[in-house]
């Protein structure tokens, strides 16, 4: 069994992280830190637990030479100051869920299986993707690998509120929310840095990625379209598009048109192409909080402890 401590509890990802792997027949969660809930039943903040476990949340860190993952679940830029207060046993695996180490410092591998397979199962440390950039780069990475993205490339994604965390806001309010869309960070979503380092490793001239994120008016889920531009291209793309993902069990082109609900509450990545004269629109769509968070997280731990990757992932999508 794989000793897992998770710290950072209380947050959507956290529980999403808790109900995977309580399920996975390889995972003994040993503890999960959660500051402002310690001493309470998680099953009391994370309600969809109930009969699922009895574990509490913990205030104080326990000594992390007692188990074999940590799995980091705090907001961004904190990872760096918990390695500044605590020492990393030897022996410990990490898988880090803010941005901190997304760029590979400090030894970290980026946790995008389908792009970096073997290295995560090599790794030590891995940096696990955000949920706008694993939608994005799934759908552009086959034509970057071609070279086929020489103009500059419009990207529209749209968000369910979980992608804004649990603490609520002005624009997670459900009466705010609701019927109701709206733009954020236009060109400049922090996401972008992390997408154009892993495109531009396979396509080296990469043009402009003009990327307008949305809040979306549901709960979980994202729903990407982006447009590729070049002379070149033609309806064999569909075949290299499905070449590319062969092998991975989670990220499927599909030759009928895709929507949202196929993928909530699942690990899957569907992607849909049309290809028109000179020009494809991509179509991708994850739950946020599984292929774009914590289900692509447990995806990493197992390549990690070279189990089969979609050991404790085959979630079905609800039906309607």
């Amino acid at each position: 069994m794989i000793k897992i401590g998770i710290y950072g509890g209380a947050g959507y990802t956290a529980g999403e992280l808790i109900r995977l792997l309580v399920n996975h027949p390889y995972a003994q969660i040993e503890w999960v830190v959660s500051n402002s809930q310690a001493g309470r039943h998680i099953s009391e903040i994370h309600s969809g637990l109930v009969g699922e476990t009895d574990l509490k949340f913990i205030g104080e860190l326990p000594c992390l030479t007692n188990i074999d993952l940590l799995f980091l679940c705090q907001g961004h830029g904190q990872s760096t100051q918990f390695w500044s207060e605590h020492e990393r046993p030897a022996s410990l695996r990490v898988i880090d869920l803010a941005q901190d180490f997304r760029d590979e410092s400090e030894g970290y591998v980026y946790g995008l299986p389908e792009w970096q397979r073997s290295r995560i199962q090599e790794a030590q440390l891995v940096a696990n993707p955000g949920c706008f950039a694993t939608a994005i780069q799934l759908a552009l990475l086959p034509a970057a690998q071609m070279g086929l993205l020489t103009s500059d490339i419009p990207v529209n994604a749209i968000t369910g509120s979980t992608g804004a965390g649990v603490k609520p806001s002005a624009t997670t309010h459900f009466s705010w929310r609701t019927d109701n869309m709206s733009i954020y960070k236009p060109f400049q979503h922090q996401h972008l840095t992390e997408i154009r380092r892993t495109l531009t490793a396979l396509q080296p001239n990469l043009p402009s990625i003009d990327f307008i994120p949305y809040r979306g008016n549901f709960a979980r889920g994202i729903f990407c379209t982006a447009v590729i531009k070049n002379p070149a291209l033609d309806s064999t793309i569909i075949d290299a598009y499905k070449q590319f993902y062969a092998a991975s069990p989670f990220t499927h082109v599909c030759d009928q048109p895709i929507d949202l609900k196929q993928v909530t509450g699942t690990n899957k990545c569907l992607l849909h192409i049309d290809v028109f004269e000179g020009k494809i629109l991509v179509t991708s769509v994850i739950d946020n909080l599984l292929k774009g968070a914590v289900g692509q997280a447990v995806e990493n731990m197992n390549l990690m402890f070279q189990l089969p990757e979609d050991t404790g992932l085959r979630l079905k999508a609800t039906a309607f």
